[in-house]
């Protein structure tokens, strides 16, 4: 394969393939489609029909394929990888780019490195199940890894993660961005809580939280509701807001106390994280989650648990204000009621958030990361000097 130049390099396409349509990754690989169509790039999508995902790819200009892909492992999964190599050869992409747990399966084993392939697990699959698929999970991504030229991993601590389980991958390291044009500081809470007919009941001053994530057991929804009636036995008048849907809504539905509201699937998130006092996602596991980094690019605090991508998305001294162990409902309670009780350090928090996040996490600086490992790849060439954003880990 020739060495393309950086003048020719705008004409190789790039195949993103994704399973979720919805959510952190879908709006990920849109930013990124986005981003790399007004760098020049040829780019297409596959992915399921419907949905998010879909829809923003085909507004941005790029090209989407269908690929009918289910988030579970199963019977499908032949058709999936076949599927998944026509794509490649109807596209006569150059690299393929495989986004989450599903996608890098079918796409590595349609592929099997005939092609260059970059694995973007967007956290790990083996974290998502237990006893035997965890194992199976495990096992593959151990076996999978030879076909891909780069396993790109959105945190640090999601690499240290991935080795530490055995998986002998060629890292790199480009943490998750922000659209910063459209994650624009939010204005005050007030005016943003009468554009949402959900919040009309809601007494003026009194605080909200506000969760923004799939309603599955990854985001840790269940954690937060439980947490939720300590928050409120101290701050009464606390309101609780779950943007977005997911499989365990009914189960939450059921679990929640007074003072929650569930908001549904919101298109733009941006109105809720302008009505938020205070963003929280009290995830199991992760990556590196986008909602927490879209809220502080508008300037609102957040809590975290302290898994995957948590400790490098804050500002450097926050990890003791919003912060705390994945799972632990009292230890959540406790961070929430702290903050909600504090409104200057609120409004600290939330402003230096703000700084932070504009500085060092501009999806534009993303992007020219991941073109960076592109030409890599392309050039066959895994010693070429990374961008300051990227860092290379290769374990032979």
């Amino acid at each position: 394969m020739p060495h393309p130049s950086r003048a020719d390099f705008g004409r190789t396409t790039i195949l993103h393939l994704a399973q979720p349509v919805e959510g952190g990754v879908a709006r990920v690989v849109a930013d990124l489609v986005r981003a790399q169509l007004v760098a020049g790039l040829r780019v297409e999508v596959g992915c399921p029909p419907g949905g998010e995902l879909a829809e923003r790819v085909a507004e941005s200009g790029a090209r989407v394929r269908g690929w009918p892909a289910v988030r579970q492992p199963g019977p499908a999964l032949v058709r999936e990888v076949w599927t998944a190599a026509r794509l490649v050869r109807r596209s006569g992409c150059r690299l393929v780019h495989a986004h989450s747990a599903k996608a890098g399966l079918a796409a590595r084993l349609a592929v099997r490195g005939r092609v260059p392939t970059v694995f973007q697990p967007h956290a790990w699959s083996f974290d998502a199940v237990e006893g035997r698929a965890a194992g199976l999970a495990l096992t593959w991504e151990r076996y999978g890894t030879r076909w891909a030229g780069r396993t790109l991993c959105v945190s640090e601590s999601e690499r240290r993660a991935g080795e530490a389980a055995g998986i002998a991958a060629r890292w790199a390291v480009i943490h998750n961005g922000v659209d910063l044009d459209h994650f624009a500081p939010a204005a005050e809470q007030g005016p943003a809580r009468a554009t949402l007919p959900q919040l009309a009941d809601v007494p003026p001053g009194a605080p909200v939280v506000v969760c923004v994530g799939r309603l599955c057991r990854q985001k840790g929804q269940d954690v937060l509701l439980r947490a939720w009636s300590a928050v409120r036995a101290a701050v009464p008048d606390a309101r609780l807001v779950l943007v977005g849907d997911g499989p365990d809504r009914p189960q939450l539905a059921r679990l929640a106390p007074p003072g929650v509201l569930f908001a549904g699937a919101a298109s733009d998130v941006r109105p809720w994280l302008a009505a938020a006092d205070l963003v929280v996602l009290p995830s199991r596991w992760e990556g590196m989650a986008l909602a927490p980094l879209e809220a502080m690019a508008t300037g609102r605090p957040v809590v975290l648990t302290d898994v995957s991508g948590a400790r490098e998305s804050l500002p450097p001294g926050h990890d003791a204000h919003c912060l705390v162990p994945p799972d632990d409902p009292r230890a959540l309670a406790t961070a929430l009621t702290a903050l909600l009780a504090d409104a200057e350090l609120r409004v600290r928090l939330g402003r230096q958030a703000q700084d932070h996040t504009r500085a060092t996490r501009d999806v534009r600086r993303t992007a020219a990361a991941v073109h960076d490992l592109y030409q890599g790849l392309l050039r066959q060439d895994p010693l070429d000097a990374p961008h300051p954003e990227t860092r290379k880990h290769t374990r032979r």
